[in-house]
């Protein structure tokens, strides 16, 4: 796999995942290249009081979402897939439709087209028919629709312990892994790393 992988950020709430996701592939030693959507600096900037500066700078090259002519937009250039974390239901929906009408939703194109992993982080609930059926459409092209779920059979002690499980699990699909980044299931009856059986029912 290549050490090369595209972040897209949208709208959607969550901008936790995707920042987190950069801090983790920088430690990893992967390189990033990074596209926010114009409702993702706002929810970065609303949820985790980030400046654009600041979030930038923890990828290795950043693009303007209306950069249509930028190297992720194009399959000549090689990376190992692409994460959207969040995806909103409108990228969601230009995705399962081949709408290819800002950076984000081109770089997805493209990753499909090649054949490349690309994980949607999914983020919206209640769903209705709509959000359904382009998730299902998106499947069907080979996207990963990947919506971030707690793990609470891993006992997180806290936000960031479910943050850190849901990224390493994005990280999974790439067989992007590092040891002992987090706890695994290690069997029926016992919860991963702790030794203890669950309650009864």
């Amino acid at each position: 796999m290549s050490a090369r992988m595209v972040v897209g950020i949208t709208g959607a709430t969550g901008a936790v995942y995707g920042v987190r996701l950069l801090a983790r592939l920088r430690e990893l030693g992967v390189e990033t290249h990074l596209v926010v959507s114009r409702s993702g600096w706002l929810t970065l900037q609303q949820e985790m009081g980030l400046a654009r500066s600041t979030v930038q700078a923890l990828a290795d090259v950043h693009y303007d979402i209306n950069d249509v002519g930028a190297a992720i937009a194009s399959g000549s250039f090689r990376h190992g897939g692409m994460v959207v974390a969040p995806c909103s239901m409108r990228t969601l929906a230009a995705v399962a439709h081949g709408f290819n009408d800002n950076l984000i939703t081109r770089a997805a194109d493209v990753t499909l087209k090649e054949r490349r992993t690309l994980v949607l982080m999914a983020r919206e609930t209640p769903l209705t028919l709509a959000h359904l059926r382009n998730m299902t459409n998106a499947t069907e092209m080979g996207a990963r629709i990947m919506p971030p779920v707690p793990a609470f059979y891993a006992l997180p002690s806290s936000i960031d312990e479910m943050v850190d499980h849901t990224v390493w699990r994005v990280l999974d699909q790439f067989g992007i892994t590092a040891e002992g980044s987090y706890d695994r299931w290690s069997g029926t009856g016992k919860a991963a790393g702790t030794g203890r059986a669950p309650a009864d029912d």
